[in-house]
């Protein structure tokens, strides 16, 4: 099993008496190998709740994918066991829709809830093949041209984990900010791969909009940059090889700014796209 499907691991509990609505609950362990600064990172939390939402939205609908998915982060994971309560909405013919919590309990034992999840799954493998766009994927340098995250400060890679489970290359045009010339355009760009080479599906898309480093960087502003809110909409089912990411920002105000991705496969198809509102850095 690769590292990021055992990081995304859920395993369901059995069914309890009680409605037959009632929400089913999945059990997981949060690994402090996919932490960033002092929390799990975001997209992988998103994998891991997709992952549930995915089991149960595929018995109850054929519906194995996720397709539009917004999340809201409410407080920030840590390492250890954790709950997700998914919720079956409804059931249609194209999609099917949830709702899940993630949960952890505090050191009193008082349940919290970390991450509210609303999404619309479908079955990607069916999705019609006429794709009419005028987006077109980011021109990178090379893979072997490109500046890998494996070459970042010793005491940065001590507190972000999260970096030795995949790899990053990124656009040296884009990295400016790492020698203290940020270009102040809020865009950061790269190649994506997990480390491990394990090959990308929708979940790890799912975590693959929230894998590099923000757009703040870029910017001048440094330090962590929490999440709010985080929607993605998956447009196909990824061909092996490596993803190419282009994050970027256009306003920043009262405290926030938005974050949008792009992700698109070695087949030159943009496989999906996201909009994140974060917090600035203080």
């Amino acid at each position: 099993m690769s590292e990021f499907d055992q990081g995304t691991a859920v395993v369901r509990r059995p069914a309890e008496d009680g409605p037959a609505d009632a929400p089913v609950v999945f059990d997981a362990e949060l690994d402090k190998g996919w932490q960033i600064g002092g929390g799990i990172n975001g997209g992988l939390l998103l994998a891991l709740v997709g992952r549930a939402l995915s089991e149960r939205l595929d018995e109850v609908g054929g519906h194995p994918q996720p397709v539009s998915v917004s999340a809201y982060y409410l407080s920030a994971s840590r390492p250890g066991p954790a709950e997700v309560h998914v919720e079956t909405i409804r059931s249609g013919r194209s999609l099917s829709s949830g709702s899940a919590v993630l949960v952890q309990h505090d050191d009193e034992g008082r349940p919290v809830e970390r991450l509210r999840v609303l999404a619309h799954y479908g079955d990607l493998a069916r999705a019609d093949e006429d794709v009419r766009t005028s987006a077109k994927p980011p021109a990178l340098p090379p893979v072997e041209q490109c500046v890998s995250t494996a070459a970042a400060p010793p005491e940065f890679l001590a507190s972000a984990n999260l970096l030795e489970r995949l790899d990053l290359r990124l656009d040296p045009a884009t990295v400016g900010w790492a020698l203290g010339k940020p270009s102040g355009e809020g865009r950061i760009q790269g190649w994506f791969r997990l480390a491990d080479g394990r090959e990308p599906d929708p979940l790890a898309l799912l975590f693959a909009v929230d894998a590099l480093p923000p757009t703040t960087f870029d910017l001048g502003l440094f330090g962590w940059t929490p999440t709010v809110e985080l929607t993605v909409h998956v447009r196909a089912l990824p061909a092996p090889g490596w993803l190419r990411i282009v994050h970027s920002t256009r306003n920043l105000a009262g405290g926030f700014l938005e974050e949008d991705c792009e992700i698109w496969d070695s087949a030159d198809r943009l496989v999906a796209q996201s909009r994140q509102l974060a917090v600035v850095p203080r």
